[in-house]
């Protein structure tokens, strides 16, 4: 079973900096694009972005030129690097990749998720 380990998250103060990191245990072969999403205390889950495997990239409005995703395919890795952090950004952020199962129906394959706390 492939399993996806997040790291990275931490306390951080606003207008800082914090790069994720999201291993695959193994090379995953899908059509879907990789993503990022979040959960706040209290709130629905969100999608942060997402990295397509030809490296296109899509943003939630909110993080937009604040955020940027990167992966790795070699070594099997994605990247968020968060910068200019607020406050709302706090929340556990968990990568996510959908593929299809033998009989062609999709699943989602998630990691534990990580952290963020941006705070003074």
């Amino acid at each position: 079973q492939v399993q996806l380990v997040e790291s990275g998250g931490g306390l951080v103060q606003p207008g800082g900096s914090l790069r994720l990191s999201c291993a695959a245990s193994e090379k995953i072969f899908s059509i879907y694009a990789m993503g990022w999403y979040r959960q706040a205390p209290g709130k629905q889950r969100e999608l942060v972005g997402t990295i397509s495997s030809g490296f296109t990239t899509n943003y939630a409005d909110s993080v937009k030129g604040r955020f940027t995703i990167s992966r790795d395919n070699a070594k099997n890795m994605m990247y968020l690097q968060t910068n200019s952090l607020k406050p709302e950004d706090t929340a556990v952020y968990s990568c996510n990749q959908p593929f299809l199962d033998r009989d062609y129906v999709r699943r989602d394959l998630w990691g534990q998720g990580t952290q963020v706390t941006v705070s003074s």
